[in-house]
């Protein structure tokens, strides 16, 4: 066993025997371990995918060139940093490994919940945490030709049981949302996520609802009450983080803006739907220009003009 698989191993059953001791001084201890023990897990296939190749030049964040005294340069590591979970998943889509960035990024946003803000109900996140987690030790685990149940013990059936009860609690929550009629547009993937702890664990107050805009929820984790457009508009910042960070960090349209109509933000810009699932506007072209139309571009004060048309036609009048 190399000492990073023996490292993550530890420092998963660590994570597990924090979270059984039902301290609420332990969950920030339990969901650092767990968060590190995933990390080096990931990192510990990476390694393994290239086992003719140093471990820091696999794992390294940064990397500077250096001439190899042959007339070319070699890239060397810049530093002891080490790829995280936000970059991790970009090194493994280079290796040709599959992960799934979106539980690594559930993962990622327990643990800053935990270690950054006051939770009532420690013990929960904690279970939430481990919960995401397992789909994805699992398939590292898988990754690497190694059982988890040999590698961890009486950890991972403790895993498999947090796993269990916390997807039957996830269930009852969306199966308030059954009987909503929603608009045009909304994204079938849509899931409800509190906008104070952002645990999943969010169901509608009164199940029999059918409106959208009547869908006031309750999250069942840390019990907090908002209203539908709260809701709806933290379950689009969701839905849509990926692209939203793609778009910040390589250019282009944010996929969630404000709308000029209802001020929420809840207009799409997506190869799917444009316009706003909450009111149901649609910008077309400007009527001058014919500059196709998007929430950052068009008048405030007539939509059916850009920014640009509509102040040279205030300027003529």
């Amino acid at each position: 066993m190399s000492g990073l698989f023996e490292s993550a191993v530890q420092s998963i059953q660590l994570g597990v025997e924090d979270y059984l001791a039902n301290d609420p001084k332990r969950a920030l201890s339990a969901v650092r371990n767990f968060y590190a023990g995933v990390l080096l897990l990931a990192k510990e296939v990476l390694v393994r995918a290239a086992p003719g190749a140093r471990p820091e030049d696999i794992i390294g964040a940064r990397y500077k060139p250096v001439p190899d005294g042959s007339g070319g340069v070699t890239f060397t590591p810049a530093s002891h940093q080490t790829i995280d979970f936000t970059t991790i998943g970009q090194r493994f889509k280079d290796f040709g490994l599959p992960i799934n960035q979106d539980a690594l990024d559930d993962l990622n946003r327990v643990r800053n919940e935990v270690e950054h803000h006051y939770t009532q109900k420690p013990h929960a996140a904690v279970r939430e945490a481990i919960a995401k987690a397992m789909p994805v030790v699992a398939d590292l685990f898988r990754l690497i030709n190694e059982a988890p149940n040999e590698a961890l013990g009486d950890a991972w059936q403790v895993m498999l049981d947090v796993h269990g009860v916390y997807e039957t609690e996830l269930a009852a929550c969306r199966s308030t949302f059954e009987t909503i009629a929603w608009p045009a547009g909304m994204p079938a993937e849509l899931c409800f996520n509190c906008p104070e702890c952002h645990s999943d664990l969010v169901a509608q107050q009164d199940p029999a609802n059918t409106g959208h805009e009547t869908m006031d929820c309750r999250c069942r984790l840390c019990g907090y009450e908002f209203s539908a457009e709260e809701a709806i508009a933290r379950a689009l910042e969701a839905c849509f983080e990926s692209e939203s960070y793609s778009a910040l960090t390589d250019g282009g349209d944010q996929p969630v803006q404000d709308c000029p109509e209802c001020s929420l933000s809840t207009f799409l810009l997506t190869d799917e739907h444009v316009g706003c699932v909450w009111c149901g506007l649609v910008l077309g072209e400007c009527g001058r220009c014919m500059t196709g139309l998007t929430p950052e571009n068009v008048s405030p004060d007539n939509h059916g003009l850009c920014g640009y048309c509509d102040h040279l036609g205030s300027k003529d009048d």
